[in-house]
């Protein structure tokens, strides 16, 4: 597999969260999440995209639309989009208008990630789609065909999407499995692939995403854009100690009990089962923890080992500035 020489010769892309952590509220993470936005700008990062994800105590970006307007408004020059709009959940109208609006308001900037999953557990889905029936995603190729309709001019089209057309975001698509691999690539477009949450899945997808490529109006060769868990700080020991509260909080979600993000120290504290160490040694296998030497290490292997074409970092930190020095020591690898 063809590989990039080294992190110097990819952009550096964030996702965000909004994370809430323990002691704290919706309000101060997504007040957060626009300080990072205007940090990373300012530190070189080419896009910032927030995720759709509903039901979680520990996550803020559920409106996700109404998020990127506002992360839109605050910066200047950094691409902002979904990372990203579970498109099952909602009519393709509905977001078009909604995409449509945001690069209308933001013209060059606006990123269109479309994801096939719920973005939360089954009965939380059924609130957010209003019934059970509305569940499967057997349609996602058809609905995200009729969503990419609606961003062209058609003049026998009954009911259009206004102000989409003439106003149309890059689409990219999103997945953990080869099913949205394979859809991205035969439809030529863009694949952000979710490292960060099935490592295991990273290599098979992206090698069947470049095997069914077919290039398009958009795009005349693959590129794949990989989600990676990475935390930096200035010595490796510290960056296990602020890492740790992402496993805790990665566990009690596999339990089926979503907690807000725990801090170190409630980590450290936790009385956690043998099986719980391994669930959490393994979770953390697939995230870049060190100091900047181990950082650079662990993103020049992911980048060897897949020839992505851009790396985009999220980052799960209990303290802000401690997430904020993350992204500026992991800025300074690229220069």
């Amino acid at each position: 597999m063809t590989s990039a020489n080294s992190l110097t010769d990819v952009p550096l892309s964030v996702l965000d969260l909004s994370p809430i952590v323990s002691g704290s509220d919706a309000g101060t993470a997504l007040r957060n999440t626009i300080e990072l936005a205007r940090h990373t700008e300012r530190l070189g990062y080419h896009r910032f995209w927030v995720a759709e994800h509903h039901n979680m105590p520990g996550i803020a970006s559920s409106a996700t639309a109404v998020l990127i307007g506002q992360v839109a408004t605050a910066t200047e020059r950094i691409r902002v989009g979904s990372g990203g709009v579970m498109l099952p959940n909602h009519a393709s109208l509905i977001i078009a208008e909604q995409f449509g609006m945001l690069e209308a308001f933001h013209p060059g900037r606006i990123d269109l990630g479309i994801g096939r999953a719920p973005g939360s557990d089954q009965r939380t889905a059924i609130a957010v789609r209003g019934s059970a029936a509305a569940l499967s995603a057997e349609a996602f190729p058809q609905q995200l065909a009729e969503l990419m309709a609606y961003f062209e001019p058609d003049e026998h089209r009954a009911v259009n999407a206004v102000p989409a057309v003439g106003h149309k975001p890059p689409f990219w698509l999103l997945g953990s499995s080869g099913f949205s691999a394979q859809l991205a690539g035969a439809l030529g477009l863009p694949f952000a692939f979710a490292h960060h949450f099935s490592a295991q899945n990273t290599i098979p997808a992206v090698r069947l995403y470049r095997e069914s490529f077919t290039p398009s109006e958009t795009l005349s060769e693959p590129y794949v854009m990989l989600g990676a868990s990475v935390t930096a700080a200035d010595t490796d020991e510290q960056a296990r100690r602020i890492a740790a509260p992402s496993g805790l909080a990665f566990l009690s979600l596999r339990r089926g009990r979503p907690i807000k993000l725990p801090s170190p120290q409630e980590a450290a504290e936790y009385p956690y089962t043998e099986m719980d160490r391994m669930f959490v040694e393994e979770r953390m296998e697939s995230q870049i923890i060190g100091s900047p030497e181990t950082v650079r290490k662990g993103l020049d292997g992911l980048l060897a080992d897949t020839g992505a074409d851009e790396i985009m970092v999220t980052t799960m930190i209990y303290d802000d500035e401690d997430r904020l020095r993350s992204y500026e020591l992991i800025a300074d690898l690229a220069k």
